[in-house]
């Protein structure tokens, strides 16, 4: 079903519902969420497969020093 609405907005990729869950990750990150946060949300066990969300963004650092 996600692919088939991916397909009629036009997206330039083939869209799968792991996507949605990445930008939720990075959403929150985005958001100032804490890293422990993310990892309960996400149901991540090991908090290396969370650290990717909150990995250093250039967007996000800019927006510190605002």
């Amino acid at each position: 079903a996600i692919r088939n609405y991916g397909e009629r907005a036009g997206l330039p990729l083939v869209a799968h519902p792991h996507m949605l869950r990445h930008a939720c990750g990075f959403a929150l990150a985005d958001q100032g969420a804490d890293t422990r946060l993310i990892q309960d949300y996400l149901g991540h066990r090991n908090i290396q497969h969370t650290v990717r969300y909150t990995a250093a963004n250039p967007a996000r650092f800019e927006r510190l020093w605002r």
